[in-house]
């Protein structure tokens, strides 16, 4: 009980997370209210309106989702499309449809299932701390009646996807046929016909080379480039123009000594006789008289603790452990047992401690006194400290003169360098969009380049604004020299062309080859020129290309020998003969067993989403009024 609560304090706090995080992805159930319609209804799902800012709720909330995933890559423009926006207003009605139904079939959940479902993941109702419970959703701002409430609605949908995926089954003689299926063996030779053997027969002509280069100048684009000056003022400029002294070190550390000590561990273990809640005055007094005998015994032999807790102690969560609760950490324990281990010295054992959970017999198997650590030792940390608060405090100051001097005296950075110390950087073959290569150079930034690369700057080579690339990180720049975009000339890329050209022919002469051959094997049946023969399968190819295998898995075996020809892009083609087709001598059961299991998935997923659609009939959904075309753009 108290082992599981100290040690899986994380845990509780990511449960409790989950929780109160809404079950659907957009916008709760919560929110299903009527109100009557209005302009901002976009539909009507069983009678009961989807509003504007309910969607628009939604378009954000994934939106954000995208951002964080993304990084410095996501880009709004990407999402503002119909199929979006669609896609979100189907996932909503579908989770109002559900609801409807969860409302209209009485789905409940009674107190005592919503008990269990909290204790459970707490360990049971030995591991529940209800303080504990309550201070980690205080945390989140939430009220118990507000997460029971939320509980209750997840736990009843819950009932119905169970119920209607449950109804989902592949029979096992379509799981098994499946199986066999992946599992086959086939016997195969191989006869490639490597597209370099063709080149020697290939004349690449002027006109060839010239009709390429037209019909790809894409390939052949240089994107506009540029030179660039640029400043950064940041937290590591900053602080390199910060010092601290040795008196103002010392000071600090003399009045924030809390930080530098150590505090005082005790590591404990109990000995716990359980009182049920509501226990009759007659069963606390038997279970109070079993503890005070222990605790005589443990006294008299005070070595034997752990051994005692382990036969005797009545909380499976420490018992196996000697009755170990770990090093006690403050509110990790209810206040009565805590408290007592509080006051005891090391190897002392408490009188009887009574709690919510009984009678517990306490001791302190190991302390370790608070630590202060000498000035000597966290001097330079404490100097980094002071460092990094001046920083902070320097920073704000010069950010506003480095905003106003790369604006007041645009034609340069050198004012604004001089100005504050910072170093003018350069840059060559800068593009406006971030660079792989420049990693996370300081102007290698989406908006950074947007401003650099804007219309203006590109022609007056004036300082951009000052751009916030990250926090505390403020860029200026300037296009020192610019080249737009272009083609390269035909002369510079011929001899690239020819080789490239050179190939492609080649590989149909290859193919126009080997489909000769082909038909010519599966005439006669012959096996000139095949290699060794090898048994293959999905899982186990031997070095076939994969195009092949798939061609390979896929021909028609019913008579044999089979014959299959192949492109295979870069190689040349591939001629397959196929002699053979088994099934293995073993197959590993618990392989079938998981492949039935993914067939059952797929066919419970697919029942869901059919019984999703006939919920939607149900609900009479109506759309009112179309998504508006500036939904994404407007929500920020």
């Amino acid at each position: 009980m108290f082992e599981f609560i100290r040690t899986h304090q994380r845990l509780m706090q990511i449960f409790l997370a989950i929780i109160i995080v809404p079950s659907f992805a957009f916008v709760g159930i919560g929110s299903y209210k009527s109100f009557g319609d209005d302009a901002n209804t976009i539909a009507k799902i069983d009678g009961k309106p989807l509003t504007q800012q309910e969607f628009d709720n939604a378009v954000r909330n994934q939106l954000d989702n995208y951002r964080q995933r993304l990084g410095a890559q996501f880009d709004q423009k990407m999402f503002d499309t119909p199929e979006f926006k669609q896609n979100i207003l189907d996932q909503l009605i579908a989770q109002r449809a559900i609801a409807a139904e969860v409302a209209h079939s009485h789905l409940s959940v009674s107190d005592d299932q919503l008990q269990k479902a909290i204790m459970d993941m707490f360990g049971g109702p030995a591991g529940f701390n209800k303080e504990q419970y309550i201070a980690v959703l205080a945390a989140q701002g939430i009220r118990p009646e507000q997460n029971d409430a939320r509980m209750r609605q997840d736990m009843a949908l819950q009932q119905l996807a169970v119920a209607v995926e449950g109804t989902g089954f592949a029979p096992r003689t379509v799981s098994r046929q499946l199986s066999d299926i992946a599992a086959q063996e086939r016997e195969v030779q191989e006869l490639l016909l490597p597209v370099t053997d063709f080149v020697p027969q290939v004349k690449v002509t002027d006109e060839m080379v010239k009709a390429y280069y037209d019909k790809n100048s894409k390939f052949f684009e240089v994107p506009e480039q540029a030179k660039i000056e640029y400043v950064v003022l940041n937290n590591d400029a900053v602080a390199a123009q910060v010092s601290v002294t040795d008196a103002e070190v010392s000071d600090y550390y003399t009045k924030n000594q809390a930080q530098f000590t150590t505090p005082e561990t005790r590591r404990a273990s109990h000995i716990l006789i359980a009182v049920k809640k509501g226990a009759s005055a007659a069963d606390t007094a038997a279970a109070k008289a079993k503890a005070e005998a222990i605790l005589a015994e443990v006294r008299k032999n005070p070595a034997d603790f752990a051994k005692v807790a382990k036969a005797k102690s009545e909380d499976p969560g420490s018992a196996e452990q000697g009755g170990d609760l770990g090093v006690v950490e403050k509110g990790t324990l209810v206040a009565p047992v805590e408290n007592a281990i509080a006051k005891l010295k090391q190897g002392e054992i408490s009188d009887l401690v009574q709690s919510d959970f009984g009678f517990h017999i306490l001791t302190v198997t190991e302390l370790k006194p608070a630590v202060v650590k000498p000035l000597d030792t966290v001097k330079n940390d404490v100097a980094e400290l002071l460092k990094k608060q001046k920083a902070a405090k320097k920073y704000s100051e010069m950010a506003e003169a480095f905003t106003n001097t790369v604006y007041e005296q645009s034609d340069s950075l050198k004012p604004v360098a001089d100005k504050l110390g910072l170093k003018i950087e350069t840059a060559s073959n800068v593009s406006r969009t971030p660079s792989p290569v420049a990693g996370t150079a300081a102007y290698n930034n989406a908006k950074f380049l947007t401003a650099l690369f804007s219309n203006d700057s590109i022609s007056t080579k004036r300082n951009t604004e000052a751009v916030e690339t990250a926090p505390n990180t403020l860029v200026s720049g300037r296009i020192v020299e610019f080249k737009p975009a272009s083609k390269r000339p035909l002369a510079e890329v011929d001899a690239q062309i020819r080789q490239r050209v050179t190939m492609e022919e080649a590989a149909k002469l290859a193919a126009k080859a080997g489909e000769e051959k082909l038909a010519a094997f599966k005439k006669s049946g012959d096996a000139t020129g095949f290699g060794a023969a090898k048994l293959v399968s999905r899982s186990k190819p031997e070095g076939i290309n994969g195009l092949a295998m798939q061609a390979i898995m896929k021909a028609d075996t019913t008579k044999l020998p089979a014959y299959v020809g192949v492109d295979v892009p870069g190689m040349g083609y591939g001629l397959y003969r196929i002699g053979k087709v088994q099934q293995p001598a073993q197959q590993d059961e618990a392989q079938r067993k998981a492949q039935a299991e993914q067939i059952g998935n797929v066919v419970a997923q697919q029942e869901m989403a059919s019984y999703i659609e006939l919920l939607k009939q149900k609900a009479k959904v109506k759309i009112l009024k179309p998504i508006t075309t500036t939904t994404v753009t407007e929500v920020k």
